[in-house]
């Protein structure tokens, strides 16, 4: 810090994860002369980014369209792997639906028609990416089958995306203040030129020729939690970084930028419950607990409270989360036999995980901390009753393999529980981030109350408001940061010539 010259800069970008990255080099690529500040130390740096699993969600209709961004398909790979297609459609249909038809559609016609080429050009800087065959795929009639749309993920997840951005940024000489946090805006009522940052005790004015916002959301900040989500929501533990409390968003709203989007939703999904309050570096993403599709979930009262099998978890997970939140005691169980353990993720197998293992129901019972013993066994028992042995069974598709007969039916992949042992595991509610923003233009430009431009501002990353309303798809986070990173960081910087 005591060697870095904070004169003549043109573009401050506020954060160090994806869309901070990308705009950065977005800016930098254009010839600007850039300067990242991110609230975290080093070790924890990366915001979010270092919490993901890597997942990307983009259209893509053939393995060969694959190919630009996983460069080392094997052959084996192109004749076993089926990828299926996710066009353009798709993905449009996707965050319609999903949002209720609210989500911004000009932002969603730019995230879904410039995603892909923006991988492409995170590839060509030196990222890596891989099949997503971990995580999002099951081997059906001796083919492996890739579901979700989900084709592809970074190779390493996100703690070897902000190793890999990092190296990146090193390697161009942008520059990152660690333990800076952006504290308000330097604004004349005509532009924005530069913020004023704290770093230790000290505040420090920094003058630029603009600004992007890419410092997440404000979901670590419990305060902010209640104020906006609701009840309850400050007993959420959070997945990732400690260190978005909504800052950035602040200090916008502090100059009159609008605010758009879901304030009272955010991506919320399964946690385990003894998981800490805060993001674990060492387990990144692996308290999540995805496989419920192939469970019965259960509360307290021992009662299932939702459709476990409505979709493939890529559409349902982020908002399933907020149902478990709103349970008694803020928690529930998840129970499998062994006909599907074999097909549940990494996350089921780690050492710190809250579980209970029994070989009959009427022994798990007494197993399921906080549970009702009774009515849990009620519960599960009427849902054997209830499952259908008419339909096959298929993880990979929709299989239709629904129960008949309860309040709350299962609409697929719903087989007794039959085979033992059986295993539970508790969660709780793990937030992500929050679906509430800033509005911002198709060039990433931050706009006021009034509908006009704020000069020199721009967003991108999980800072931008108006896309998600109500749920998520999986994977569409990192490609949004992505693609709207390196558009703001190109007008930034192209703005920063005027």
């Amino acid at each position: 810090m005591a060697n870095l010259d904070l004169k003549n800069i043109d573009v401050i970008v506020i954060g160090a994860g994806n869309a901070a990255s990308n705009a950065a080099m977005a800016a930098h690529l254009e010839g600007a002369k850039v300067l990242m500040l991110e609230s975290a130390p080093l070790d924890d740096r990366g915001g979010n980014t270092a919490f993901t699993g890597g997942a990307l969600r983009f259209p893509y209709s053939t393995m060969e369209d694959l190919e630009p961004l996983v460069v080392d398909i094997t052959d084996e790979e192109r004749k076993n792997v089926e990828v299926g297609v996710y066009d353009e459609d798709r993905y449009f249909d996707d965050l319609f639906t999903m949002s209720d038809y609210r989500c911004d559609a000009d932002m969603v016609e730019i995230l879904v028609r410039q995603s892909r080429e923006s991988l492409i050009r995170m590839r060509e800087y030196g990222m890596r990416f891989a099949l997503n065959l971990r995580r999002q795929s099951y081997t059906v009639g001796g083919k492996i089958k890739i579901f979700g749309g989900v084709a592809a993920c970074v190779w390493g997840g996100g703690t070897q995306m902000v190793e890999t951005w990092h190296k990146i940024l090193e390697e161009r000489n942008i520059p990152v203040v660690y333990e800076a946090t952006a504290w308000e805006l330097i604004y004349d009522g005509d532009r924005v030129k530069g913020v004023v940052f704290r770093h230790g005790r000290e505040y420090i004015k920094c003058e630029a020729k603009a600004v992007i916002l890419a410092c997440g959301s404000f979901e670590s900040n419990p305060e902010m939690r209640v104020r906006y989500l609701g009840p309850k929501w400050e007993l959420a533990k959070v997945r990732g970084t400690r260190y978005n409390m909504g800052q950035g968003i602040n200090m916008a709203l502090d100059i009159g930028a609008m605010p758009a989007g879901h304030w009272s939703a955010c991506h919320s999904v399964q946690w385990d419950v003894n998981a800490p309050t805060y993001g674990d570096i060492t387990m990144g993403d692996l308290f999540q607990k995805h496989n419920y599709p192939f469970s019965i979930l259960v509360n307290a009262n021992g009662e299932r409270f939702l459709d476990e099998g409505l979709d493939f978890h890529s559409f349902t997970y982020a908002k399933y989360g907020a149902e478990v939140l709103q349970q008694p005691k803020q928690f529930a169980w998840q129970i499998l036999d062994q006909k599907v353990m074999p097909l549940v993720r990494d996350e089921y197998r780690v050492t710190r995980v809250t579980k209970a293992t029994a070989n009959s129901l009427e022994e798990l019972a007494p197993q399921l901390e906080g549970v009702n013993p009774e009515a849990f066994l009620k519960t599960a028992h009427e849902f054997n009753a209830a499952c259908q042995d008419d339909i096959p069974f298929d993880p990979s598709v929709h299989d239709g393999k629904a129960t008949k007969g309860l309040a709350i039916e299962k609409t697929n992949w719903a087989q007794k529980l039959d085979e033992p042992p059986f295993e539970a595991f508790q969660v709780t509610t793990g937030v992500t981030f929050c679906f509430g923003g800033l509005k911002a233009t198709t060039e990433a430009e931050v706009e006021d109350k009034w509908g006009h431009v704020i000069p020199g501002l721009y967003c991108a990353g999980e800072i931008v408001g108006g896309i998600y309303y109500n749920n998520y798809a999986s994977g569409t986070g990192l490609v949004c940061g992505s693609t709207f990173g390196q558009l703001a960081g190109r007008n930034a910087a192209a703005f920063s010539k005027l």
